[in-house]
């Protein structure tokens, strides 16, 4: 390929990421939620009492559909979702923050006219209402969960740092973060919703809406600058990938100690659903197979890291679309 053609391809992949920029920038503009507009708290519906069955997991949870809690009086399995789903909007919550600090900390290095200036504002911006709307759940809940381990929360400050440093690396973590979440609540509202309180299943709906855009930057994003990198670059990426989803997957999904001490949790029950038995281990890899396609497309996909894909057990089939629904699961 010569030089003027390879400028002229680069340009026309510029023009294609700058037109979808300026899409998911209008979507934020007039697809966009409030959740002190979007939800009515104060409604009947959706009062949160004492004993309300609608906070027994659904048997699409990875603890709602294992034996052990379908075997708990109902009491118990009530208290369980309760402090479970609490934990999870808790870690939403953390996890929002640290994207937030990274974006606000990417965003000042972008240069004057570019489109990646407004979508990432806008973003900063919906994610800074997912957390009001998280910690509001939390609060009508009345539970006082810690959300991730407390490493994490030490080590919170300096990860957003990462995306001033090597934003690509930042990026891959925020994937890591927000596709486990993503797939499992898409699994929940493409099952029976019946059962879900209505208000945790609002907060759901709204937070599944805006992440489709943040997910589909956040893969454009990748993709461009990866594919972008020399050879020794895309090699780093290639082991950042895994590396990033395995250790990020069990601070997103895994309940602090704290859990298993309160419900008094065998450890080998613990063990099944975090994620050795047969059924959590499908779960564990499916919830990658977006990424492991970005990574495909990206150049970011070879025969060492695969062995880690392999080695951390989150290998598989890549999707053919981005949000392909796990078969058999």
């Amino acid at each position: 390929m010569s030089v003027t053609t390879s400028k002229i391809a680069e340009k026309a992949s510029d023009d294609d990421y700058f037109d979808q920029l300026l899409r998911l920038s209008e979507a934020s503009v007039h697809r966009r939620f409030d959740p002190f507009v979007d939800i009515d708290w104060n409604a009947p519906e959706h009062a949160i009492v004492p004993g309300d069955r609608r906070w027994i997991l659904p048997a699409s949870d990875i603890v709602g559909g294992h034996s052990w809690y379908r075997s708990l009086p109902q009491e118990r399995q009530i208290e369980i979702g309760r402090w479970r789903i609490a934990n999870i909007y808790k870690v939403g919550l953390q996890f929002e923050s640290i994207l937030i600090r990274g974006m606000t900390q990417y965003s000042f290095k972008v240069p004057n006219g570019s489109p990646e200036f407004r979508y990432c504002v806008h973003e900063t911006a919906e994610e800074c209402n997912h957390t009001m709307m998280f910690q509001e759940m939390i609060n009508r809940i009345g539970l006082d969960v810690p959300g991730v381990s407390w490493w994490m929360r030490a080590i919170s400050p300096i990860i957003p740092l990462a995306a001033g440093i090597s934003p690509a690396i930042f990026f891959i973590g925020i994937l890591a973060g927000e596709e486990p979440i993503d797939h499992t609540q898409k699994a929940m509202l493409r099952g029976d919703t019946s059962g879900i309180h209505p208000i945790a299943l609002r907060v759901m709906e709204i937070h599944v809406a805006e992440e489709a855009r943040h997910i589909s930057f956040a893969h454009q994003f990748l993709q461009r600058r990866i594919v972008g990198m020399n050879p020794a670059g895309r090699f780093v990426m290639s082991l950042a990938f895994p590396i990033a989803m395995r250790w990020l997957v069990g601070e997103i999904m895994v309940p602090p100690r704290r859990f298993q001490q309160e419900f008094d949790i065998p450890d080998s029950v613990m063990d099944d659903i975090f994620w050795k038995s047969p059924e959590s281990s499908k779960i564990l890899r499916d919830m990658f197979s977006d990424v492991r396609m970005l990574a495909h497309n990206a150049g970011a996909m070879n025969p060492v890291s695969r062995l880690f894909w392999k080695a951390f057990r989150i290998d598989g089939s890549r999707s053919r679309f981005r949000s392909e629904p796990a078969r058999g699961h």
